[in-house]
């Protein structure tokens, strides 16, 4: 299967910048999708155009046949789905790490701003300078490892899961058009240069109807987190709400 390194760095900071239900997306793609389709379902569906046998030997009849048959390749189509859904991803994770650099650039100025008042306070009392000292250490002794979630980078997030859920449907839907549920073992073709109707028949069919039904359950599955997600960002900010009103109100 193709290299995977490039999209696994993505999602590896998206990771480090999700939620706790967004992280449980996340391993979803990794193990239930990239790891199947790389490692299982790529052997599955290896013979799906060798073994594609129709009783007839009229040149192209087979080829044009199997092209009816399969429009896309269900392997090549869900490396497409996988991809697709992980896009959005790009966008989130170039803002959370512009955040990111934005925050430490403060932080640097801040510092530097710290180091110089306590260069100026020689003469000012003691109690002072600790206090210059303990806010420089804590200064470095903080690490920013990501950005809060919040703001505009918040509205990213939820934009990007958005996408990604409305891009699952879509795929999800392709693939029940194309091939519903279930192949059949016999496919029945009257496609040019055919000479009349012609029997063909399907490799394992049971095999790959199990792995078809798979793949549309993870997606419905990672659909069903990309809901919970946004439902438990718009609960965390209700509860933030409630938090500041009963604050105001003490």
């Amino acid at each position: 299967m193709g290299n995977w390194n490039f999209l696994g760095g993505i999602l590896e900071e998206v990771h480090i910048h999700s939620t706790p239900v967004g992280k449980t997306w996340l391993t979803i793609l990794f193990i239930c999708r990239m790891l199947v389709i790389g490692v299982a379902a790529d052997d599955v569906w290896t013979d799906e155009q060798a073994e594609f046998i129709c009783n007839t030997h009229q040149p192209g009849c087979r080829h044009a046949c199997y092209d009816l048959a399969f429009p896309i390749s269900p392997i090549r189509y869900w490396v497409l789905q996988v991809i697709s859904v992980s896009s959005p991803s790009l966008v989130y994770v170039g803002h959370a790490l512009y955040r990111l650099s934005a925050l430490e650039k403060v932080r640097e100025r801040k510092k530097a701003l710290l180091w110089r008042e306590l260069e100026d306070a020689g003469v000012e009392p003691a109690v002072a300078r600790k206090r210059i000292e303990r806010e420089i250490k804590q200064l470095c002794q903080e690490q920013l490892n990501k950005a809060p979630l919040r703001g505009s980078l918040m509205r990213t997030y939820v934009a990007h899961i958005i996408i990604r859920s409305v891009v699952e449907v879509a795929f999800m839907t392709g693939q029940y058009l194309l091939y519903g549920f279930h192949l059949h073992t016999l496919f029945r073709c009257e496609q040019d240069p055919c000479p009349n109707r012609v029997d063909c028949f399907v490799s394992r069919p049971t095999e790959k109807s199990i792995y078809m039904v798979f793949m549309q359950s993870i997606a419905a599955l990672s659909l069903f987190l990309s809901i919970l997600e946004i439902i438990h960002l718009i609960c965390k900010k209700i509860e933030k709400v409630f938090t500041r009103m009963d604050s105001g109100q003490g």
